[in-house]
């Protein structure tokens, strides 16, 4: 049989509005892990967000920080730190307009400053412990993805000095910046090339802005009933949402699951 590999986003996808994983979720990937079909994870957190959720789901392969690393069966496949110098213009940028930043690598997730007005009640949406402050972050460790933390209406003016790069909004006062052409595609891609699997046979599960060019890429796309409108029409198919037994819905319409599969998983 073809070998198969499905890759779930996590924020409003895996895990609900409650950053809770459903009953349903855990069996669903119970099932499909027992019927020989590869389980990735597709984020644009950094790996110690989501360690847990690995253990928990019993998944060893990931595409995190939006592409910029990849873990293959617990070992690294694929890393593209952003440029030092690039990193330094916009801390000094950012710093004299008042904004905050956070960086991630595969390691280590770290903020410009504490008590940051926009950074603080973005991290608590995350549901996720405050980082450490740490300015010079950059210079002392590789950063694959960085966090830019302002009023929208000044997110303009990064994406202006800063124009060979791609910005995602994921919260009010949040944007992902990424190198240009970097996107949870390119780490799909190097995961299925690693597994020999055909494009085809590759399906994914997301929600937000950065899962348009995931669910454009892989054969199937299926995005979730809370997803942005704008996600939802590039889709293959929209399940129910996040918290309705989305992920276990829409694996049963695209074929993958079988109810019988889900009643006897062990």
């Amino acid at each position: 049989m073809d070998k198969k590999i499905v890759f779930f986003d996590l924020d409003g996808t895996l895990l609900n509005e409650d950053k809770i994983v459903l009953e349903s979720t855990k069996q669903a990937l119970r099932a499909l892990q027992e019927k020989g079909v590869y389980t990735a994870i597709s984020t644009g957190r950094a790996p110690l967000m989501f360690d847990w959720l690995c253990r928990e789901l019993m998944i060893d392969s990931f595409v995190s920080m939006n592409g910029q690393h990849v873990i293959h069966e617990g070992k690294e496949l694929f890393s593209n730190p952003i440029d030092a110098d690039i990193l330094h213009d916009l801390a000094t940028y950012a710093r004299k307009r008042g904004h905050g930043l956070s960086y991630s690598n595969h390691l280590a997730f770290a903020v410009s400053e504490e008590n940051h007005p926009f950074i603080q009640p973005s991290i608590d949406g995350l549901k996720l412990e405050f980082p450490p402050a740490n300015f010079e972050f950059y210079l002392q460790y590789p950063v694959h993805q960085v966090q830019v933390y302002c009023e929208s209406r000044d997110a303009g003016q990064y994406m202006n000095r800063y124009a060979d790069h791609t910005f995602i909004q994921w919260g009010p006062y949040a944007f992902d910046m990424l190198p240009e052409g970097a996107s949870k595609a390119v780490g799909i891609r190097k995961l299925l090339e690693k597994l020999g699997i055909p494009r085809e046979n590759s399906y994914a599960f997301g929600d937000g802005r950065n899962d348009f060019e995931m669910l454009e890429y892989v054969g199937t796309g299926v995005a979730m009933d809370n997803a942005v409108p704008e996600l939802k029409d590039i889709a293959d198919h929209v399940t129910t949402s996040c918290s309705e037994d989305g992920i276990l819905d829409g694996l049963l319409h695209i074929g993958l699951l079988e109810t019988k599969d889900v009643l006897t998983v062990k």
